[in-house]
């Protein structure tokens, strides 16, 4: 899943076996990765997804 679409370095951290945390500048998490993710979520009660992007105040 990708947080921010913003071309940067990133460093992988992992959490837990199958988590790992794509964190990028200012220690910022860009992105996170489910490693076999259809093995432990069923992906059918999760889509489709729908959100509303928010800006910060004053932008």
């Amino acid at each position: 899943m990708r947080l921010d679409d913003q071309k940067q370095q990133v460093v992988n951290r992992r959490l837990s076996e199958n988590i790992v945390l794509d964190m990028g500048e200012g220690d910022r998490i860009v992105g996170i990765e489910i490693l076999d993710a259809s093995k432990h979520v069923n992906l059918e009660n999760l889509l489709p997804v729908e959100y509303e992007a928010v800006s910060p105040a004053g932008e």
